[in-house]
């Protein structure tokens, strides 16, 4: 008698466990879907945002370029102008690149463990 209800409720905590797990499972591969999705989404919104504030940004060089061309009375020095202030940009950015990954790396890291 006593060895017949011990086997059955082993047999009930191995189906408890057993469903545990596979509810477990279950749940991280919604979170893990969850969180690729929030990625995927986030990437694309940043690839189109990128593209339109590139686009806008030559179009904006390419005037200002003119536009300092016709005021100094040639049009290469006006380019010219507007690439060493894009080489001073990227020299700027270079050199604090190590404080503009910090608030990068918390922003991520917040975004990420909020989900968990």
């Amino acid at each position: 008698m006593a060895f017949e209800e011990l086997k059955e409720s082993i047999s009930e905590a191995e189906a408890s466990a057993k469903s545990y797990i596979d509810s477990s499972r279950e749940f991280y591969k919604l979170k893990a879907f969850k969180l690729l999705m929030k990625g995927i989404t986030g990437l694309a919104q940043a690839v189109f945002l990128g593209i339109a504030f590139v686009l806008a940004l030559l179009f904006l060089s390419i005037a200002a370029g003119f536009w300092i061309g016709s005021e100094m009375g040639n049009t290469a020095i006006g380019f010219l102008v507007v690439g060493g202030f894009y080489i001073l940009i990227g020299i700027l950015v270079f050199v604090f690149r190590k404080s503009l990954v910090k608030p990068l790396m918390a922003r991520f890291s917040e975004l990420y463990f909020e989900e968990i």
